[in-house]
């Protein structure tokens, strides 16, 4: 089997041409296997390009590391434009930047989502409007049609003030005056195995700079510390948003880089550009 190994600003990724079927190729445990950093490729986890369905250009399924399958990831749904870029590029004949800039319409666990190559690697996704109700995320936290804004939660005998956020996928963001000093290996999966998240969730530190510039650090559902998390950056911004801490255009700085997030007030769509890198190509 061929496969292409990506990586958005760290958070890396096999992919698969999957695009002959409409299941993956890999079971959940195969691909924990192929995530293995000592024992296969190594990777956060594998995206399978698969055909379209809903009137969309193609599919994405993904499995984590742990074998969990996310509704989606704004990280690898980049790498998965500049993959399919690269994939009809050589059906052509052509050069990846011969045919930008191009666009996608992707199907997704979380809807269909949009992104756009700009060239030079960057990709813009329209990642949709984030939903805040308790019920979307889901939690438990507050009654159904509530808001999550700097709600007091108890994690690991602390009391936290957390915002919660659904962008097709849950995110629980907290800020925090040192994003440095979070010992995030141990409280990390105390927030995503927390009682009141009844399908685990994601986990985002936040250092407000300056209302236009963030600093990041993600626990991932089902992934754990990655170096950086698309979907978290644009949540983060949505929560910064909410509380007063942020700007609708901020830079996210995350241990792999930064990403440019936009929640805009026309339409009320967040917007993420960020790189996407192709690492190498490979047979297993």
């Amino acid at each position: 089997m061929e496969f292409t190994k990506y990586h958005g600003l760290g958070n890396d990724f096999i992919l698969i041409d999957n695009r002959s079927s409409s299941e993956p190729c890999l079971t959940p445990e195969q691909s924990v296997q192929m995530c293995s950093r000592h024992f296969g490729i190594g990777a956060d986890g594998v995206i399978f390009a698969l055909p379209g369905q809903n009137g969309n250009d193609y599919t994405m399924r993904i499995f984590n590391s742990d074998g969990s399958e996310p509704e989606m990831c704004g990280n690898g749904i980049r790498c998965l434009a500049q993959f399919l870029a690269e994939l009809e590029a050589t059906a052509l004949g052509a050069g990846i930047e011969e045919i930008s800039p191009r666009s996608y319409r992707i199907h997704t666990l979380a809807g269909t989502i949009t992104p756009r190559l700009k060239g030079n690697g960057l990709v813009t996704v329209d990642m949709g409007q984030p939903q805040l109700s308790a019920a979307s995320i889901p939690t438990t936290l507050v009654s159904g049609d509530q808001k999550i804004v700097n709600q007091s939660l108890e994690v690991a005998g602390q009391s936290w003030s957390v915002t919660c956020v659904s962008m097709g996928n849950p995110h629980c963001v907290t800020f925090v005056d040192d994003v440095a000093a979070v010992p995030l290996e141990t409280i990390g999966p105390v927030f995503e195995h927390h009682s009141v998240f009844p399908q685990r969730t994601n986990t985002e530190f936040i250092q407000a700079v300056t209302p236009t510039y963030l600093k990041m650090r993600v626990w991932e559902r089902g992934a754990g510390a990655t170096l950086a998390c698309g979907t978290g950056a644009c949540a983060a911004v949505v929560a910064g948003v909410l509380t007063g801490k942020s700007d609708r255009h901020a830079t996210i700085e995350l241990p792999g880089g930064c990403l440019e997030i936009e929640w805009s007030q026309l339409d009320g769509r967040v917007y993420m550009t960020g790189p996407a890198t192709k690492v190498f190509t490979g047979k297993i």
